[in-house]
């Protein structure tokens, strides 16, 4: 059984996740125990804060890997990042200093600001597609704006972007009113798939495997494989398409 987790913070020093190797090394033992089995390694990049080159992110991984397999825990992990819209990012893919979920680079996580959803984005996700890039839209169930406005997230779908929500957020972990916004994300099908978003700070610990469990109470097991199964296409560079709804509109979920 396979486990992909396509967003997490765990590579050491370079943004607000783990801090040092050890710490590493814990939150890798805490996804395993999760039932994980690769992790895509996330670092902050664009964000104003943290600038994660693609060549650092990439060494830093294979350390980590070596690290991992000397200590004999089963956890595959590949270089990726959590990309910040910006308008610095055209140039930072011409210089090519952006890593994707997938080797061939049409998969790529992009994070908007917490509290916002900025005017240009509209452009920003047509010249990633005209790129051959897909944008998966990250957490945004945590965002501010689409909280108060969440039929943004739908522009976006029809843009062609995905979506992928942390687990977390569906449990509860953040609040009930993103856990209802996730559930409602998930009822309409504009979401592909959880990722544990795992960070070495309160309330981000792995709940993957808890939150695909009660996603197939919620909405059934095939569901819950869909998003299994999501993950790992993304990593593998596989078509994943969502078969969504406006929000409001009851979307049916058959139980086996």
């Amino acid at each position: 059984m396979f486990l992909v987790d396509i967003h997490c913070h765990i590579l050491p020093g370079v943004d607000d996740g783990a801090k040092d190797w050890q710490t590493s090394i814990k939150l890798a033992r805490e996804a395993v125990a999760d039932g994980v089995t690769h992790a895509v390694c996330t670092p902050h990049m664009l964000n104003g804060k943290y600038i994660n080159h693609k060549k650092d992110v990439i060494r830093l991984t294979e350390n980590f890997q070596d690290m991992l397999d000397d200590a004999k825990i089963p956890l595959t992990v590949f270089p990726g990042q959590e990309v910040r819209i910006s308008g610095d990012l055209p140039k930072a893919l011409d210089d090519d200093d952006i890593l994707f979920l997938d080797e061939d680079g049409q998969y790529m996580l992009l994070e908007f600001p917490s509290d916002d959803v900025p005017a240009y984005t509209r452009d920003m996700v047509f010249e990633l597609m005209q790129r051959g890039i897909t944008p998966i839209v990250v957490h945004p169930e945590r965002n501010k704006k689409i909280l108060e406005e969440p039929t943004i997230l739908q522009e976006l779908i029809e843009q062609g972007c995905l979506v992928q929500i942390t687990a977390s957020s569906y449990m509860g972990t953040f609040g009930k009113k993103i856990e209802e916004m996730s559930r409602k994300f998930i009822e309409a099908g504009q979401c592909a798939c959880f990722s544990s978003d795992a960070h070495d700070l309160p309330k981000r610990q792995y709940q993957y495997s808890e939150a695909l469990k009660k996603l197939s109470r919620e909405f059934g097991s095939d569901l819950a494989q869909q998003y299994q199964d999501n993950a790992r296409a993304f990593v593998n560079g596989d078509n994943v398409q969502l078969d969504w709804q406006p929000l409001g509109k009851k979307k049916k979920f058959w139980l086996f």
